[in-house]
């Protein structure tokens, strides 16, 4: 059997089992395809992808192509429309399997579906590389996933195995040949811009498996990792695994192991257990993202709590550019619009800010952070926006931070708004609105 197998976000050789699925056959065309779509305005003014995770992506996939190589591969990337290229890939090499990890999202699920459909003869598989559970192995059939995080969290660990049944997948030694090597038009991707702040992030899978070494067995960073991670600016104060989790060049069940090795031989704590249980939110949202579909993305949400449809320009370009009355949030922004990344607990601030002192409907500045972050995970971003929002997992419903108090803990000496341009000279806010900001309805 020749296979098509399409590289998604699963940058990686290691724990991976599509590809293992996929390398069962005689040959195999290696494919990543760069949808222009993603560079393109949406519906709510912002791109699918900037130009910080656009660099960081083609850092991952040169990457990749360093790896394939010396286990007979190559890595083909297309610049189309994935529902056009592998089908006609497919048909050109006259391939009878289609192989993929396993996405949430509903362009992600529309797209494969028009891939089946455009070829009836060819078998399309998917594997799921992207969770430490399978469907299969998670403690609870798909459709009762609880609606909170915590009953979910509650479910795993009374399991009493933070193993997952991982299947741990070391590097291929080979892989089958590819059918010939066609030309590919990855001259036509956009160009890659240069950062003004060029930052410590680097694209690929060893980039990825390096940072997890440096963190849990060079600095110990994991030990104290609870006491550090609501930091706003120190590099090791957080694990920072997300830019490569979210384009799979590291592996969530990875990460998940050697947190585990570290436990059994360096030490065990109330920070490496926190470790885990990040992940094991992240794990949460990716099953919510596939059992809710659409409803991920509907502005009263997950529950259908009924949110205000205004939408204020002014005030969205503010919060933006970091032009609001508040500093914390103004430099936060700045943060992100620079380089592409801010903290969590950053993150929460500027979406209460956005939600509920600029009355904003969340969908927009779900929007603004999948066009500017790195590490951007669709069911991980747009589950938190909702949390936030009120209408989804969480059952608290709207939840506000004192921005006041927030910076008083988080920012005592005014040295994160110093560094990042916090104090806006003409800010925007609740009140100064003008005849550019009326409502939209």
């Amino acid at each position: 059997m020749n296979t098509l197998y399409w590289f998604t976000r699963d940058l990686r050789l290691h724990d991976n089992a599509a590809l293992l699925a996929a390398a069962k056959s005689d040959l195999l065309l290696c494919v990543f395809v760069v949808d222009p779509r993603w560079f393109q305005p949406g519906p709510r003014q912002c791109l699918t992808m900037g130009d910080h995770r656009w660099r960081f992506l083609w850092q991952s996939l040169m990457s990749l192509e360093r790896s394939l190589r010396p286990v007979g591969q190559r890595l083909h990337i297309a610049f189309g429309h994935p529902e056009e290229v592998i089908p006609e890939l497919v048909h050109r090499h006259r391939l009878a399997r289609v192989v993929r990890s396993r996405l949430p999202g509903t362009r992600e699920a529309k797209q494969w579906l028009a891939i089946k459909e455009r070829l009836p003869d060819t078998l399309c598989q998917q594997f799921e590389t992207l969770s430490l559970f399978t469907q299969s192995t998670l403690p609870m059939p798909l459709d009762d996933l609880p609606d909170t995080f915590s009953q979910f969290r509650k479910l795993v660990e009374k399991t009493g195995d933070r193993s997952c049944e991982r299947l741990r997948i070391r590097t291929h030694s080979a892989l089958p040949p590819p059918p010939g090597f066609p030309e590919d038009n990855r001259g036509d991707c956009p160009p890659i811009s240069e950062p003004q702040h060029p930052g410590r992030f680097a694209g690929g899978e060893q980039a990825g498996l390096a940072q997890l070494e440096r963190f849990l067995f060079n600095t110990h960073g994991i030990a104290s990792y609870k006491e550090t991670r609501n930091e706003l600016d120190r590099w090791d104060s957080s694990s920072k695994f997300s830019p490569w989790l979210a384009n799979g060049s590291l592996s969530v069940r990875e990460v998940a192991e050697t947190i585990g090795d570290y436990e059994r031989e360096q030490t065990s704590n109330e920070s490496t257990y926190w470790l885990w249980f990040e992940l094991l939110w992240r794990e949460y949202f990716y099953w919510y993202a596939l059992k809710h579909g659409a409803a991920l993305f509907r502005r009263d949400g997950v529950q259908r709590k009924q949110r205000p449809a205004t939408f204020y320009p002014q005030r969205f370009k503010a919060w933006c550019q970091g032009n609001t009355e508040y500093p914390l949030v103004n430099a936060a922004m700045n943060q992100l619009r620079e380089t592409g990344y801010m903290s969590n607990r950053a993150r929460q601030l500027v979406a209460s800010c956005f939600i509920n002192e600029l009355e904003l409907d969340w969908r927009y500045g779900a929007a603004w952070f999948e066009q500017q972050l790195i590490d951007y995970d669709v069911a991980s971003n747009y589950g938190n926006w909702q949390y936030l929002a009120g209408v989804g997992a969480d059952p608290r419903g709207l939840r506000q931070f004192n921005l006041d108090k927030q910076a008083a803990q988080y920012d005592p000496q005014g040295t994160f708004v110093d560094r990042w341009g916090g104090h806006a000279e003409q800010p925007v806010g609740l009140h100064s609105v003008d005849a550019a900001d009326w409502p939209i309805s």
